[in-house]
């Protein structure tokens, strides 16, 4: 990973994050917000592949877990994260998605990332939370991932790809 890589990755992150902790909570959905942290990893995963995006993805988790007003275990968006890096990043091709495979893509991560964040809160009792709430909170987290996606994903993608070096034939 080059330095410029690194630095944008990490800047993009925190763009997100601050977003997502300080204007989002005041837009929530039925106290939900969207995750924008997650968007930043997808958008990764499609244009630079799976391990970039797993990396990214557990920077942008750790940031996320240990960001106020983080009531949860640290590392469970962590480990989702890593997850959603990596699952996405396998739907990477070399030409570019189409706009329903981006959307399709969103939806499933934010689904897997927030399941496994959920899921983890369960095995961990924290918090405790019946399964039926939890079932509408993932709901709710899909709907508003995808809502966001045709602001989010064409920039950050485009940022990405920009610093993606030329492939030799």
């Amino acid at each position: 990973m080059t330095a410029v890589r690194a630095i944008v990755a990490f800047l993009a992150v925190s763009v997100a994050l601050v977003l997502q902790v300080t204007l989002f909570p005041h837009l929530a959905w039925q106290g939900i917000v969207p995750n924008l942290c997650l968007l930043v990893v997808v958008a990764a995963a499609l244009t630079r592949g799976p391990q970039f995006a797993a990396v990214l993805g557990f920077a942008a988790g750790v940031t996320l877990d240990l960001a106020p007003p983080a009531d949860h275990v640290a590392g469970r968006w962590a480990l989702a994260l890593v997850v959603v890096g990596y699952v996405a990043g396998r739907m990477r091709q070399d030409v570019r998605p189409s706009a329903t495979a981006v959307v399709a893509t969103v939806a499933a991560s934010s689904f897997v990332g927030t399941s496994v964040f959920a899921l983890s809160g369960l095995v961990l009792r924290d918090p405790a939370m019946a399964v039926p709430d939890l079932l509408e909170v993932i709901l709710v987290a899909v709907a508003w991932d995808v809502l966001l996606t045709p602001l989010v994903l064409p920039l950050v993608m485009a940022m990405f790809h920009r610093l993606e070096p030329a492939r030799n034939p």
